[in-house]
């Protein structure tokens, strides 16, 4: 009701509107007044019963509790949607139940009530366009004043951040065209605004418009696109924004309207991974779930990302009690329905891990617990072995002796041939795992992937770490490289292959191209607003103990093959070990 007053010279407007149509209709259907008493008596009782008509259906279909100065495509639907329900009503009332009753002596001519129609339609819309007009010239004088605003990628995302940015002038930027490299949209105009060339033309786009700053809106495009973007706002001193990548998303943490600064992840972004959700699904679905290291960047996101699988329990188990509880509270935010089982233990305590496993009885196993960091496992050999092996082990016998039907093991790039501490007992750990797996038949593997983006005491917080205080960046050696992921989709990939897994199999994830530790650090250096060499230093210290320049994902050895998915890749090792 309150909606209907506010709406109420909306609805007297119609109300007046609708009277008039028939009217006008029977006045160019007779082209004149010169209408017989019979015409008279029906065109009068026609309007009187369409008007009614007509208003009940507007507001049985909400037509006056909308708020039409912000109407969209939705809003224009639905008055469709109204007017063609009122339009047959009228043609029944009009050519068939009005003459049939009684009530006119004639029924209304075909010609009339197609005239009715046709200007029903076109008064509805019109005041409503109106409002929706001028609300739009009314942003659009009011936010002149806003950092004027190119928009790369005039797509689905560029038509909701021009939407936004709109909606919302307080944000103080004004959108003034786009760009985009599809060639269908060059030349043409989006949301009333002008596609002024390709990415390639930014620069000159910048130069002949005064654009003041840059808003990336390709949530799905490859970092070498998002690059280029970047490239010609640094060029150019044009700050530069973005829309959340597509895994960010999915993750339902952010939205596509949501803007930040570009990331290091931005910039390595690749094409968007395909994952069959709905077999990883039928795996997780109604089963209880164990994730070891929960509280670690992948167990957390392994967490995050099973919990929307709607599993009957899930076990959230690690070391430490802060981070358990932290992934513990944001868990229960989203989820009030699913059944989160905090556990502190180590994964050393045989024991205690059969406590767990008797007590909950987990179906599913992922195995994310490990110490990972080279250098310091490197001077902490007897933890790297009791840790990763023992406590692998640990995992893998309870797993067995509690009938776990899946078990994923997270593993390293860094285990094959490995040159470090961490690295061989990350082999040992899958050696484990394919034993236990060929030996009792269980759909045991195990997943190997490189470095993620983000994880906790990686190389990307440690190079933001040292460029906010100032420099220099260290770098190990100009030549090293490393495969990166972001944490969300290796953790999908890891999923999808433990859905996959028959037991014994090793997989890989496609990590895409290695890329220069050195070009990273110098892209986060730029994204910070500061110069290589000027204001930031880099400086090579020279390769640490364990350390390799090259990573390799599999052995010699290994028969790799493609799997049903593209990025993930499948190895089983002819000469596996025998004891168990």
């Amino acid at each position: 009701m309150k909606s209907l007053i506010q709406n109420r010279n909306l609805l007297l407007w119609d109300a007046l509107l609708f009277g008039l149509t028939p009217l006008v209709a029977y006045l160019l259907r007779f082209e004149g007044f010169g209408w017989s008493v019979e015409h008279t008596v029906t065109a009068l009782t026609y309007l009187a019963v369409a008007l009614a008509v007509k208003l009940a259906v507007f507001i049985s279909f909400g037509m006056y509790a909308r708020v039409w100065r912000h109407a969209s495509v939705p809003e224009m639907a639905a008055i469709v949607r109204a007017v063609a329900v009122a339009s047959v009503g009228c043609v029944v009332l009009g050519a068939f139940l009005l003459p049939m009753t009684g009530l006119t002596p004639v029924r209304v001519p075909l010609s009339a009530l197609a005239l009715d129609l046709l200007f029903t339609g076109v008064v509805a819309v019109a005041p409503r366009l109106t409002l929706k007009a001028s609300e739009s010239l009314h942003r659009r004088r009011h936010g002149r004043s806003g950092r004027r605003t190119l928009i790369a990628g005039a797509g689905s995302a560029g038509v909701l951040i021009v939407r936004e940015l709109e909606n919302n002038p307080d944000v103080g930027l004004t959108p003034v065209g786009f760009v985009d490299d599809s060639p269908n949209k060059l030349g043409h105009r989006l949301s009333d605004l002008p596609v002024f060339g390709t990415i390639d033309d930014i620069e000159a786009v910048i130069s002949a418009h005064g654009i003041q700053e840059i808003v990336i809106a390709m949530p799905t495009a490859p970092g070498s696109v998002v690059r280029n973007v970047v490239r010609a706002a640094t060029t150019t001193g044009t700050p530069v924004r973005t829309v959340p990548g597509l895994y960010e998303i999915v993750s339902g943490r952010v939205g596509i309207s949501t803007l930040r600064n570009v990331e290091i992840q931005d910039l390595l972004r690749r094409e968007p991974i395909e994952t069959d959700l709905e077999r990883v699904r039928s795996l997780v679905s109604g089963r209880v779930v164990l994730v070891t290291g929960a509280g670690g960047s992948i167990g957390s996101e392994l967490a995050r990302q099973l919990a929307k699988l709607t599993p009957t329990r899930l076990v959230l188990l690690g070391n430490n009690e802060n981070d358990i509880f932290d992934v513990l509270n944001e868990l229960r935010r989203g989820r009030h329905d699913l059944e989160l089982i905090p556990v502190i233990a180590d994964i050393r305590s045989l024991e205690r891990l059969r406590g767990v496993f008797e007590t909950y009885r987990p179906e599913i196993v992922f195995h994310a617990a490990a110490h990972k960091h080279v250098p310091l496992m490197e001077e902490h050999v007897v933890e790297a072995v009791t840790n990763n092996v023992s406590g692998t082990d640990a995992v893998v016998r309870c797993a067995v002796q509690y009938d776990v039907e899946h078990f994923v093991l997270i593993s390293t790039d860094k285990a094959v041939r490995p040159t470090s501490v961490m690295g061989a007992t990350k082999r040992v750990a899958e050696m484990i795992v394919q034993c236990a797996a060929l030996e009792h038949r269980r759909h045991f593997v195990s997943v190997r992937f490189g470095n993620v983006l983000g994880s906790r005491g990686s190389v990307i917080p440690t190079f933001l770490k040292q460029i906010e205080a100032g420099g220099p960046v260290t770098i190990t050696h100009p030549e090293m490289e490393r495969y990166f992921m972001t944490i969300p989709e290796a953790v999908q990939l890891v999923m999808q292959a433990g859905a996959q897994g028959k037991g014994g199999e090793l997989f890989m994830l496609d990590m895409g191209e290695p890329v220069r530790i050195v070009d990273l650090a110098t892209d986060l250096i730029r994204l910070s607003g500061r110069d290589v060499g000027r204001d930031i230093e880099l400086r090579y210290v020279g390769t640490r103990p364990g350390e390799r320049l090259f990573e390799e994902m599999f052995l010699d050895e290994e028969d790799v093959a493609r799997t049903e998915h593209p990025k993930v890749l499948r190895a089983r090792n002819s000469h596996p070990a025998q004891d168990f």
